[in-house]
């Protein structure tokens, strides 16, 4: 099974998504790391549902910005990518490596907190150290003219996530009219262990899956 761009699933909670999103194909399976957020995945339910799924690489999601706790978590987690919101944090985090391999880096960011030069900005000065840049926004958001043509930039130059605007209805024109290197969607929680409504997820993995 294969998809036609990368996809990182950010937020599993449970091991419903991680086993469906692992068999159609996704590269990325984030999990949060943070005690106090609602999607926080526990250290053992971390490594139980981490023993149960294969060829996908394993993000540790945490907004932290003290590196000691950052090192704590990865020392508990031993994730393949981590995912911070903290740019300035780059430069220190890029130094780190695993023992089999060098750890990848996210840096999310949320584009309803920039105005579109800040992003430029960040883009020209902040981002470095960072394998992937996570473009989110904490409510939907419309991809008017202006910030498209601004994505279209940012994302021929850098590697970009596109975690924002995705629907079943747009997500092939979006690829087509973005060079981002991939999109970003959100796992959720189960109403009872076993028992997921996956809706909209499954219905935008359906639409970019490769015959």
């Amino acid at each position: 099974m294969s998809l036609k761009t990368i996809v990182k699933i950010s937020n599993v909670t449970n091991l419903s998504d991680a086993r469906y999103c692992a068999g159609m194909g996704v590269d990325m399976l984030g999990f949060s790391m943070d005690a106090d957020s609602p999607e926080y995945v526990e250290p053992t339910k971390f490594g139980d549902i981490r023993g149960w799924v294969a060829g996908v690489q394993i993000v540790g999601e945490t907004t932290a910005t003290d590196p000691e706790v950052i090192e704590q978590l990865l020392d508990t987690y031993q994730p393949d990518v981590l995912q911070i919101d903290e740019a300035a944090l780059l430069p220190y985090l890029a130094t780190f490596s695993r023992p089999d391999a060098e750890l990848q880096l996210i840096l999310r960011v949320d584009i309803e907190q920039l105005t579109l030069d800040q992003l430029e900005s960040l883009f020209q000065t902040g981002i470095t150290g960072a394998d992937y840049v996570l473009l989110e926004s904490q409510s939907p958001l419309h991809l008017e003219e202006e910030l498209k043509a601004t994505l279209q930039r940012l994302s021929a130059r850098h590697p970009v996530l596109l975690g924002t605007g995705i629907s079943v209805a747009n997500v092939h024109t979006l690829l087509a009219d973005l060079p981002v290197r991939g999109i970003a969607l959100s796992g959720g929680h189960e109403e009872q262990p076993g028992n997921k409504e996956f809706g909209e997820l499954m219905d935008i993995l359906e639409a970019i899956e490769v015959e």
